[in-house]
């Protein structure tokens, strides 16, 4: 989707729904957005990862004006956020990293109240909320109090909130962290329906790489406010790790001269010996190491962007 396209809604002919150009954002004397550069096309969902203090939320929240920019260009919509921040914000919904639900409310009353905030009237409201909660399944405890919701609920909840304006641009922070693998599954399926029946543009944080993997089209990785890589998920893991990777636990020193004599793309961890390698020589390669080098502790896997992502930004803990 490279031309310039008509909005579904007749708002706008828009070839990037985001364009941000040398984008800078300092606190001070600290840069936590460096210079960056990238592209959202509609209907398309582009994930934005890295390590904490990577810039990730700096960056989205001047997506949606929360946080004026330092310097550079950002438009939304085609609309320049610096001066068309109102315009931009009332098409977008943001799904933020905390539950920051009413706890005053209760269920139904969560969305009914913050429709207002978007001009829309009480009867729409409630017409809007009872889709919702049955989008989200939560229709039968639309009048319970939020505090006696589960984790998932909560979360769902709070993505029903961000598409009570009917956004064109779903901006999702950290959506499902802290959620069991049901919830985190049943938060996929929707926005895949939403992605499948309405085209919707979404723009994603997360630290789960098999989200980002299941859910992106493409995406960035980011690091000390930098962009480090972006593509496609599937072209980034056969770019930077191949195929498969070789995992051996308490590596002899033969194994390191081995790796290091045939050129193979590794990491020595010390402890762990991480070999990359591609689909055409994996099974011999790994019969060969498993048979000259080991006598157990040695695992054959497909390669991942989890992969990619501590190759690229590290193993050191984050604070």
């Amino acid at each position: 989707m490279c031309g310039r396209i008509d909005d579904p809604k007749g708002k706008s002919r828009v070839e990037y729904v985001i364009e941000a150009e040398n984008l800078r954002k300092v606190f001070n004397n600290f840069v936590a957005v460096d210079g960056i550069s990238f592209q959202v096309y509609p209907g398309e969902c582009f994930g934005i990862l890295g390590p904490n203090g990577a810039g990730k939320t700096s960056t989205i929240r001047m997506i949606y004006g929360f946080s004026p920019i330092t310097s550079g260009k950002l438009r939304v919509f085609g609309l320049d956020i610096t001066q068309k921040w109102r315009k931009i914000r009332a098409r977008v919904g943001v799904c933020q990293q905390d539950n920051n639900l009413d706890a005053d409310l209760n269920v139904r009353e969560n969305l009914e109240i913050f429709a207002q905030y978007f001009n829309i009237s009480r009867k729409q409201a409630r017409g809007k909320a009872q889709s919702l909660l049955k989008f989200i399944a939560l229709e039968h405890r639309q009048d319970d109090e939020v505090i006696n919701l589960s984790g998932g609920m909560k979360r769902r909840l709070v993505l029903a909130r961000a598409l009570i304006n009917d956004p064109d641009l779903l901006i999702l922070d950290e959506p499902t962290t802290g959620l069991d693998p049901q919830s985190r599954h049943q938060v996929w399926d929707r926005l895949r329906e939403l992605r499948s029946k309405k085209g919707l543009s979404i723009l994603l944080t997360t630290h789960y790489m098999e989200e980002a993997s299941q859910l992106c089209d493409r995406l960035i990785i980011m690091d000390h406010g930098r962009i480090l890589v972006e593509g496609k998920p599937a072209d980034l893991i056969r770019h930077h790790v191949g195929h498969v990777v070789i995992e051996v636990d308490d590596p002899s020193p033969k194994l390191r001269i081995f790796v290091q004599n045939h050129n193979l793309k590794h990491e020595d961890l010390g402890h762990r010996l991480i070999i990359y390698g591609q689909n055409q020589d994996s099974g011999r390669l790994f019969q060969e190491i498993d048979d000259q080098f080991v006598n157990e502790n040695c695992i054959l896997r497909m390669a991942t962007l989890e992969d990619v992502f501590l190759k690229l930004t590290g193993r050191e803990l984050r604070e």
